[in-house]
């Protein structure tokens, strides 16, 4: 049994108890969230329901193990024989969250 949930612009395919690093949400840790836009379900049987553009009725809940932010990297960028360089980082914020119920 698995979903495809849709959240911070990006889509996940989800079963029972996997992590997933999603966009930060707005939730501390070890709160429950609840994921209601899903594109896709696939029950035990192996039947797929695709929603248009959400199934109905279909809800995936998860717990949040951290917040965090990812490895920084770096942008440089520069214009050749102008003299010009600009050097950047960055660091992606992220929400931890373990799947623990899809239905």
């Amino acid at each position: 049994m698995y979903a495809i949930i849709e959240t911070g612009g990006k889509q996940y395919r989800v079963e029972n108890g996997s992590e997933i690093f999603v966009e930060k949400l707005n939730v501390e840790a070890d709160q429950v969230v609840t994921f209601d836009k899903v594109v896709a379900y696939s029950d035990a049987e192996g039947s797929l329901k695709v929603g248009t553009p959400y199934v109905e009725g279909v809800k995936v809940s998860g717990t949040v193990l951290k917040n965090g932010k990812a490895k920084k990297i770096t942008v440089f960028t520069y214009k050749p024989k102008k003299g010009s360089a600009r050097k950047l980082g960055h660091r992606q914020p992220y929400t931890k969250v373990r799947i623990d119920e899809i239905g």
